[in-house]
């Protein structure tokens, strides 16, 4: 690192390697939660102090942008502070979610994140791997961990785009994992991104997750940690409110809860979750400044939406991932 650079130990956090390794004896998964904002990273703290859950936060490079990388920073470490005002030690990671280039991950790595995502997962294998190789080699130089991807998840979110899926090919893990060193691997059995997961047939039922190739995965590289993208239930309270309060999101749906229960209790040990957040405080604007039309005060309706988005994560611990208690 230059003079320049910060490591992330001098902003408190830390990397997802003890993170994982007792989420996968625990039988429980780590809540990755994305954030753009103060709100939304207050919301995650705070929830996850009060659940005990270790937690990971997550940035695209389209909220790096957004918040400016030098401010970004800031969060972070005023995330941890805040954490320890509160009375708690719980683990934070700092998390580059879907990189897209080594220069990317480099530069997320030199200004103090403890975990990175390089997402090769659009290439040709060998061009993955080989990409995967390089941010791994850079990365462990400064003991940040790194997640990898195979398999393709459909759907848009912020810049990630697929029009369809391409499950995982469980032949081909461990020879990824071995030739490119990563601590995690990202795989597709069904997720998608956003708030349309799935286009369903009236009275259709959403289809069940691929665990046959989960468990595949798992008996090729047991005690691995397995990480699932694009895991947002798409609560339908929020869909509705949205759409009650002028909004229009028909036939947005998400993947049921019990399934990622379920994940939870396997190998899988790091699960995403960004659209429930994002709707969660959409639909409390929506609901507060319908409710109040005269107020424009910023912080009444954010306020409310921050509140709404604690619930929703302390729910998302406790009841879905497991992680509640853990972080103590």
């Amino acid at each position: 690192m230059t003079q320049n650079t910060i490591h992330y130990s001098e902003l408190g956090l830390v990397n997802t390697r003890e993170m994982f390794a007792a989420a996968v004896d625990g039988g429980y998964a780590i809540p990755a939660y994305n954030f753009n904002n103060m709100e939304q990273l207050q919301a995650i703290i705070t929830a996850c102090v009060e659940t005990a859950s270790p937690v990971i936060v997550q940035v695209s490079s389209g909220a790096r942008n957004y918040a400016n990388a030098v401010m970004l920073r800031g969060l972070a470490s005023g995330a941890v502070a805040m954490a320890r005002q509160m009375g708690s030690q719980i683990p934070i990671c700092l998390h580059l979610d879907h990189g897209d280039s080594f220069e990317l991950c480099k530069s997320c790595i030199d200004a103090g994140f403890s975990s990175v995502m390089i997402d090769g997962s659009h290439l040709p294998y060998d061009e993955n791997v080989a990409v995967t190789r390089q941010v791994v080699e850079y990365a462990h130089k400064f003991d940040v961990s790194v997640e990898g991807e195979l398999g393709v998840l459909a759907g848009i979110e912020d810049e990630v785009q697929a029009e369809r899926s391409t499950y995982t090919q469980p032949d081909e893990v461990e020879d990824f994992v071995g030739k490119t060193g990563v601590d995690s691997l990202a795989i597709s059995i069904g997720t998608s991104h956003g708030a349309y997961k799935f286009k369903l047939a009236p009275g259709e039922e959403v289809p069940p997750l691929r665990f046959d190739i989960l468990a595949e995965v798992e008996q090729r590289i047991p005690g691995f940690p397995i990480v699932l993208h694009g895991a947002s239930s798409v609560v339908p309270e929020y869909v509705q409110l949205i759409n009650q309060y002028g909004g229009n999101l028909d036939g947005a749906v998400g993947v049921p809860e019990e399934q990622l229960r379920r994940a939870a209790n396997s190998a899988v040990c790091k699960i995403n979750i960004d659209s429930d957040g994002r709707l969660a405080m959409t639909a409390k604007v929506r609901e507060y400044l319908a409710n109040n039309p005269s107020e424009f005060d910023p912080r009444k309706y954010l306020g409310a939406a921050r509140a709404e988005l604690v619930k929703l994560m302390k729910h998302k611990n406790e009841q879905v991932l497991g992680s509640a208690g853990k972080g103590c």
